[in-house]
């Protein structure tokens, strides 16, 4: 890829994206709902959403309006899910833009109905369920007098009803049985009424893996999209890869004697003469101020020295002799023999591959392999 002259940058492989698409498509055996909420967990939501809807999403869910009319004004056309809260004052641009929003409480119903009234209604819902997450949605409990009540709204459209799983990344799985049960019982007794939704939703990345009972006829893939497992317990398929390259280059390259302090508060000294590189990322670009970072350089592991600036960090080369300025440093992915994951990169933070590319700064470039 042509990074442009940029001293740092992301890299990221469409074709990779839309493999994935396909594969959890296969895996599943029903249609997907691409999740770009967090700008595409860090990779583009745009461009994530036009590549997966060009293997065949047929849904793309985020968790904001804002994300949606994002989507919209980049010109993506397909159904669009609003998976978190939106207030009744902006029924308006959802109707006019043609997205759906997610439903979970009977005050919002009551606001949403009256709002979309003065529209001449066609507000697109999905129903949110909370068998156990502990978050929005609806009580199983509640559930069935509260969807019969909004079902009566003519100018609410109910297109769907999802939950959401809270452990299906784990080994023990009764958590996500149980869950599945009360949202199996809640559809059961309300087709028994008369009321089936068109969509009925609960699999993320982890239970597309681990529980084909509960993929229906929509999925709903997130990390699992861009490649990464959901957790160390739940590994993803051969086929489904990363398409994230996180790059940098080295703006400087000098020798410093022994006992040389490197970086704020000098927490690094040179023990010999050592040759110290500077790389253009700091922690402004999401690259975290903890000690024990690695990057490659040249297809070699080098360690970040010192303390981890707001724009900028330093190597130790000495294993990389002939690194110069302008050569290219990888900070996640492959580089030559070597690769640092998502996840190694969690460990050293103490956190999960999620945050780490969620967490890459909108000044990064993303430069777009189709």
């Amino acid at each position: 890829m042509n990074s442009n002259g940029y001293s740092a940058w992301l890299e990221i492989d469409l074709s990779r994206i839309k493999e994935n698409v396909k594969a959890l498509a296969s895996i599943s055996q029903t249609e997907v709902m691409a999740i770009v909420k967090a700008n595409g967990y860090g990779h583009g939501a745009a461009e994530i959403a036009e590549a997966s809807v060009e293997a065949g999403a047929t849904w793309l869910g985020v968790a904001r309006l804002e994300e949606a009319m994002a989507l919209r004004r980049a010109g993506i056309n397909c159904h669009i899910l609003v998976l978190g809260y939106t207030s009744p004052d902006r029924i308006a641009e959802a109707v006019n833009h043609n997205i759906c929003l997610t439903i979970y409480d009977a005050g919002i119903g009551e606001a949403y109905a009256e709002k979309a009234s003065k529209f001449g209604g066609g507000l697109r819902l999905h129903i949110k369920v909370d068998t156990g997450m502990g978050r929005l949605g609806i009580s199983p409990d509640t559930a069935q007098s509260f969807i019969e009540s909004i079902s009566r709204q003519p100018q609410l459209n109910i297109e769907g009803i999802f939950t959401h799983f809270a452990r299906a990344d784990e080994p023990q799985v009764n958590t996500t049985l149980e869950q599945l049960e009360k949202f199996d019982k809640l559809i059961r007794n309300l087709k028994r009424v008369g009321i089936a939704p068109r969509y009925i939703h609960a699999s993320n990345s982890a239970a597309i893996l681990n529980f084909p009972q509960a993929n229906y006829n929509l999925v709903r893939p997130g990390i699992a999209l861009y490649g990464y497992a959901p957790s160390p317990e739940t590994p993803l398929r051969e086929n489904i890869k990363p398409a994230l390259t996180w790059k940098t280059r080295l703006t400087s390259v000098r020798t410093f004697p022994a006992g040389h302090g490197i970086s704020y508060g000098h927490i690094y000294y040179t023990r010999k003469a050592e040759r110290i590189g500077s790389i253009a990322i700091g922690y402004a670009d999401g690259y975290r101020r903890v000690n024990g970072n690695i990057a490659l350089v040249n297809g070699r592991r080098v360690p970040v020295v010192g303390r981890v600036c707001m724009d900028q960090c330093m190597l130790q080369l000495d294993e990389v002799p002939d690194a110069q300025v302008g050569d290219e440093v990888v900070l996640l992915g492959h580089q030559g023999n070597e690769n640092i994951t998502a996840e190694e990169i969690a460990e050293r933070w103490s956190t999960f591959n999620y945050e780490v590319i969620c967490g890459l700064s909108a000044r990064l470039p993303r430069i777009y392999d189709k």
